[in-house]
């Protein structure tokens, strides 16, 4: 496994929190992102090092952040289902799962 694809909603997700943290304060959305993409590339380099959230569905908490990556483990990638605030909905991601396997 060398990639992670995003599902499309949490593809948005993403890029809205960044521009939200932006809109906060000038650099924050790039700081965001950059902790983002480096908790997605460790989640590539040990898919398995993270919790179980709901089978088969892996839950990556972000340092300096109220979010997680929540994703699969797949048979040729990791796939991000979302990019999710811990405080708002929990599991409000689940009905995705359903839609997009």
């Amino acid at each position: 496994m060398t990639v992670a694809i995003f599902d499309p909603e949490a593809r948005e997700e993403f890029l809205s929190a960044i521009q939200y943290y932006e809109d906060c304060r000038v650099g924050l959305g790039l700081r965001f992102r950059h902790i983002v993409e480096a908790a997605i590339q460790k989640t590539i380099e040990a898919p398995f090092c993270y919790r179980v959230l709901h089978a088969p569905f892996r839950r990556h908490l972000l340092p300096k952040f109220p979010y997680a990556i929540i994703y699969s483990i797949e048979p040729e990638h990791i796939r991000i289902l979302a990019v999710a605030h811990t405080k708002r909905k929990p599991g409000y991601w689940v009905g995705r799962s359903l839609t997009h396997n």
